[in-house]
């Protein structure tokens, strides 16, 4: 069994955003070499995500409000987190509900997806660099 390890870097400059970064694994794919095995994708911050679905803006944008509703970002002072001096105790939640990572198979050198799955960056509390690691493991 072989293994590949990669990090990939964000920095997102307003606040929230969705990432496709679905071509960025697939090239940390081509360079492991593996045609049979295992991705996984993960978030190594707390108020990032990693996860799966359809790459349609109506649909991110759907996501947005329906978060948004979930733990709003302001008022900042209703959160017993951000009396630390900090202001993003709403992308802790967030990440929360999106997910920190995802595993997908490989198979003949590819990722294995259902129909229109693709994987996404999530960004919660932006305006810094932020990384995600492929680890990548098979034969």
């Amino acid at each position: 069994m072989q293994s590949y390890r990669e990090e990939l870097w964000f920095n997102v400059p307003g606040r929230r955003a969705f990432i496709n970064i679905t071509p960025q694994v697939e090239t940390c794919l081509r360079k492991s070499g593996i045609r049979e095995g295992l991705v996984l994708v993960n978030a190594m911050h707390i108020t990032a995500s990693v996860f799966i679905n359809d790459d349609e803006s109506g649909l991110h944008h759907d996501y947005e409000q329906w978060l948004e509703g979930l733990a709003p970002h302001a008022p900042v002072s209703s959160y017993r987190h951000n009396r630390t001096g900090e202001d993003n105790a709403d992308a802790h939640l967030k990440r929360q509900v999106m997910g920190r990572e995802v595993v997908v198979a490989v198979t003949e050198s590819r990722l294995d997806f259902g129909p229109w799955e693709q994987i996404f960056y999530g960004e919660f509390d932006g305006g810094r660099r932020k990384r995600v690691l492929v680890k990548i493991i098979g034969e």
